[in-house]
Parts: structure tokens; C-alpha cells; sequence
């Protein structure tokens, strides 16, 4: 017996019903939990399926329902990203995950090659049909894709902003205030010539924090000085090109600001090779307490937040704008800036 629409040898509904000897209606009403079905009847029925092997189609399912009972959350598929993942994803997809599966809905990832146009490959995606709902990452200053889920409808939400954030809803860290508190915290200590590291593409992340950096130099009188931008890979190579290009400055900075969490193992390194110890010879801030930061010494001064809490709200948000859901949600924010929580550490613990 072949269950129709399967890969493998097991029974279909009609089978099931052949063998127990009832009609196929009262078989899929038993199946489904259906009240007019009396317990006995229920019970022979759930039980051969069990030992028979069946599975329900839930793809022909979903057809007939119109859904597909997913959510896909599409990332970056690179060796930065990957470098960079420092669990950042694994702690999201947890969070995401325990709201989702309270609604029967499976977490599908849509990893994009770096080879391949983030655009064309999301819309060849919404074209297969494959979830009801798009959860979007690393969104850029201007981003086609969000334009394309606007247009065809799709329920989404974007795990960034862009320069069109009034078209869609989003949750976005709070990169201005990271940078403004670090710049904060630096010009206290009375560093003022201070170095920031900030993405090489055009990741929307970049411009955020450097416009946070930016107006907290002025806030405190200090000039800007393109000289200490560090453009460099999210990974622990790009810290190390971070600690070189400032080694290689005539007026070398006093401090530094990191705006990946696996930079500071390379800058670690490189600044180590050159004998310049963080929180003695220069102050270093860096963005995430990762779990391979916390091994560093000395401490690093960085910030903290709760991945899991953050993919709890990523979902709810969403499902929030979601017709069948959204009654479950009525008080979500459509646009949420994500708090982010300062840990002292001692790779910025001397003064001037």
C-alpha cells in the first residue's frame, strides 16, 4: 500500500479505511478529532494508523486550505555570516520557534547564497508559495525585497530597518544607542579621538551606527574624523584588518568601537602582536556578549540582550499582522527599536 502523495511505502486514508472496514469519511473524521465520532470508533482507528504507518498529506492540505502553515525567516548564506552567527541566529530561531509552534506553524530557513541576488531569490521563493509569512534579515539602505513583499501582499516583518521603514513593519536593534552610550561612556574617561569599525556592504546596520556615532561626537563637542572609520568584514578577520588599519594611523585612537561581536577576537589578536594591551594601551567597545567574547581578557565592555526574547517578539509581531492570528496579539507594536543593555568589562577600564 502507497499513501498518495508520499515518498515511501506507507498507507493511505483509503487503505486505512479498507482495512478497518469503515467509510474513508469516518476514518478523516476520527483522524481529525472530530466530535461525532464515538470513542471506540476513534480508537481502532488512531491505533491502526499507528501501526499501518499512515501520515496525513499535509501538503495536499494545505492546497485545499489555501496555506501553507510556515513561517520563513531568510538569512545570508556567507562566510561572514556564518563567522558572524556567534549563536546569534541559533537564540532567535529558539524564541521564534516557542511562539510559532503554539499556532502549529513550522520555522522554515531560506539561507540566500552570497552568490546569488537577495531579491531574485526571494521572489522565486514567494513564487514556489512556500510559507505564509516572511521574516527578512540583514535588510539594506535600500532594499528591493521589502518592495517586492509589499507589493505581493505577504504578511512580513524585517529583522532591520531600511530607508523605507514606514512601508512595513519591523524590530531593529538599538544601534544609535550602543553607539551613543559607548561614545558616552569613552568621552567620560576622557578619550576623544575614539575609532569606530563598521560593515564593508551597504547593510542598513552600518549607517545606523555610525549616524549614532556621529551625533554623540558632536553632542560632546568633538569633531568628525573620517580617518577613524574602519571599514571591515563581520567576522574575527575583519577585527584584525581593524587593528591593523588603526596601527597603521600617524595619530593612532585612544579607544575604539566594534559594531560585531566576533570582531574583538581579532582585534584582540592584532593588537596583541603589536604588544598593545586592551584596557591599558587603548579602549576597546565592543557590540554583543557573545559566547566566545566572554573568554577574553581583559573583559570586554560590550552589551547585552536576550536572542530568545527577541525572536519571541519577532514572531508575535508578525503573526500580529496576520489575519487568522492577530486577535492573539492585539497589543504588538507594528515597529519596535530593541533595547540594548551596557556590561561593563575592563578592555575600557583606565582613564586618561
Amino acid at each position: 500500500m502507497v499513501f498518495e502523495g508520499s515518498a515511501g511505502p506507507m498507507t493511505g486514508i483509503r487503505q486505512l479505511a479498507q482495512h478497518l472496514d469503515i467509510s474513508i469519511g469516518t476514518v478523516s473524521r476520527a483522524l481529525n478529532g472530530k466530535a461525532d465520532v464515538n470513542a471506540e470508533t476513534r480508537r481502532r482507528v488512531l491505533e491502526a494508523a499507528e501501526q499501518l504507518g499512515y501520515v496525513a498529506n499535509q501538503s495536499g492540505r494545505s492546497l485545499r486550505q489555501g496555506t501553507a502553515n510556515a513561517i520563513g525567516l531568510m538569512i545570508e548564506s556567507s562566510p561572514e555570516v556564518v563567522d558572524n552567527s556567534d549563536n546569534f541566529f541559533l537564540g532567535v530561531v529558539e524564541g521564534l520557534q516557542s511562539v510559532l509552534s503554539h499556532h502549529k506553524l513550522d520555522l522554515v530557513l531560506l539561507p540566500c547564497p552570497v552568490e546569488e541576488d537577495p531579491h531574485a531569490y526571494l521572489k522565486r521563493m514567494v513564487a514556489r508559495r512556500l510559507v505564509d509569512g516572511m521574516i527578512i534579515t540583514a535588510t539594506h539602505r535600500v532594499d528591493r525585497r521589502i518592495d517586492l513583499l509589499v507589493k505581493t501582499k505577504i504578511p512580513f516583518i524585517t529583522l532591520g530597518r531600511s530607508r523605507a521603514t514606514e512601508n512595513h513593519t519591523w524590530i531593529d536593534l538599538d544601534f544609535e544607542g550602543a553607539a551613543s552610550d559607548a561614545v558616552d561612556r569613552l568621552v567620560a574617561k576622557g578619550h576623544r579621538r575614539i575609532a569606530v569599525a563598521v560593515p564593508l556592504n551597504d547593510i542598513n546596520l552600518g549607517y545606523v551606527f555610525l549616524d549614532g556615532y556621529k551625533a554623540a561626537l558632536a553632542r560632546h563637542g568633538i569633531g568628525f574624523d573620517a580617518e577613524l572609520v574602519v571599514r571591515a568584514k563581520s567576522s574575527e578577520q575583519g577585527g584584525y584588518h581593524t587593528g591593523e588599519a588603526i596601527l597603521q594611523l600617524e595619530q593612532r585612537p585612544t579607544a575604539v568601537l566594534l559594531i560585531y561581536e566576533l570582531m574583538a577576537i581579532g582585534l584582540y589578536r592584532r593588537l596583541g602582536e603589536a604588544g598593545i594591551l586592551p584596557g591599558r594601551d587603548i579602549a576597546v567597545v565592543g557590540f554583543r556578549e557573545g559566547p566566545q567574547a566572554r573568554f577574553l581578557q581583559p573583559a570586554l565592555t560590550c552589551f547585552r540582550m536576550s536572542l530568545r526574547d527577541l525572536g519571541v517578539d519577532v514572531a508575535k509581531t508578525l503573526l500580529a499582522g496576520m489575519p487568522a492570528y492577530a486577535h492573539f496579539y492585539p497589543d504588538c507594536d507594528r515597529n519596535m527599536i530593541w533595547p540594548l543593555e551596557l556590561v561593563p568589562g575592563e578592555s575600557d577600564g583606565f582613564d586618561l
